[in-house]
Parts: structure tokens; sequence; C-alpha cells
């Protein structure tokens, strides 16, 4: 007797797109962090400028984001079954750039981290598209958009390149321009909602080379991490 559809492949249909139902996870995974430092550094610090407790709460902030990026990691890992390489830097440079801001008691460090990963990814798939012609965010985000060609992958990969490069220049911009508390601010109030935007202008180009309708939801919940 033939397998049903539903059984040949040897899954349900339940199991059949775990990704759709950790898509918001991973959204969990690359904000939260983000959101704890947030709010650890609001709770101490001080209602008038006072310098030595302001660096303070940047430093408990810090320690807290670590604390968090770290879980965040180890989450992706037993309910994701995997941690992705962009979030394997992304979470090394938390550690690292966090641990100069502590030692130091300078905030400069942990602004500088998000540049530092614009820029990494930026160059890293504008240099795979242009010099070896590979479509590098195909295998970071492990071929998540089901249908989607070759030259899909290498339109999304190549936008995805001038995105980041552009929100290096950016998180640069703020960090010169705004307080330390209006700059950790516009990751929740400028960067999410220009990566969700961005990321949606891309779905009319991804369903024109191949992207199943249905799959458009996940294009939106399985966007790289710009935390």
């Amino acid at each position: 007797m033939k397998d049903s559809p539903s059984t040949s492949s040897g899954r349900t249909d339940e199991g059949a797109k775990p990704k759709s139902g950790s898509g918001w996870l991973n959204v969990a995974v690359d904000y939260g962090p983000l959101v704890v430092f947030l709010a650890t550094y609001k709770y101490f610090s001080p209602e008038e400028s006072e310098p030595i407790a302001e660096i303070a709460a940047v430093i408990k902030g810090t320690f807290a984001f670590i604390i968090a990026a770290i879980i965040a990691l180890a989450v992706s890992k037993w309910r994701l079954g995997k941690v992705s390489p962009m979030l394997w830097f992304s979470t090394a440079l938390i550690v690292g750039f966090g641990s100069l801001t502590i030692f130091f008691g300078d905030p400069v460090f942990v602004q500088i981290k998000p540049t530092i990963i614009y820029l990494g990814f930026g160059i890293a798939l504008l240099g795979a598209y242009y010099w070896k012609g590979k479509a590098l965010l195909r295998i970071l985000l492990e071929a998540a958009f089901e249908g989607l060609s070759d030259e899909g992958w290498a339109r999304l990969s190549r936008n995805w390149g001038f995105f980041f490069l552009f929100l290096a220049a950016l998180n640069t911009a703020l960090m010169h321009s705004l307080s330390f508390e209006s700059w950790l601010w516009s990751k929740l109030w400028v960067f999410m909602p220009l990566t969700f935007l961005f990321t949606f202008t891309q779905i009319p180009m991804l369903l024109k080379h191949g992207l199943a309708v249905d799959e458009q939801d996940d294009v939106l919940k399985n966007e790289p991490p710009t935390g």
C-alpha cells in the first residue's frame, strides 16, 4: 500500500514545518538580551545626572546583557536544536565588548559592538556575492525559505549586505549624536522597526524568485539577527 502524502516522508503534516513554530522564538533570542540590558540600565540609572551612578548603571546593564545573551544562546540550542553562526558571532562580541565595558567603565565599547557586527556581516555577504558568486545568507539561514531559487538567494544575500552596511553607518552616527540612554532606546524604536520594514520589502522579490506563498510569514520570523 502506498504511503499517504503526510507520511511518505517519515513525518506528519504537523511536523512538516517546525521552523514556523519557532520563528518568534528566534526573535526573542535575538532581541531578548537587548530588552534585558535596557530594563536593567533603566532600573539603576539615576534620576538626575550623576556621572558615577550613570557609569554604574551602564556596567550593571552590560553585565545583565552578557548573562542574557549566554542564556539566549543556550535556549536556542535547547529549543531549536542549533545555534546559528550569526548568533555565535553576536554572542561572542557581546561577551567580549561587554567585558571591556565593565573593565574600563566606558559604554563606548558596547556601543561599538553593533557597528562591528553590521560591518562584519555586510562585508561577508557582499564579498561572497561579488567575489565568490555565492549567497552566504543561504548558508547562514540554512536554506530556511522553501522554493526560493538560487537567484533569489543571491539577491537576498546582496540586499542584506547593503542593509547591514547602512545599519553600521546609522549606529555610528547615532552613538556620536545621542546620549547613551537615547542610543539604547534607538535599538528598539529605530533599528528593530527598520529591520522589519526592510525584511517586509524583500517579500515581493522573494515571491518572484520562487518563494512559496505560505512561506511569507517565515521571511519575517527568520530574518538575520541585528542586535
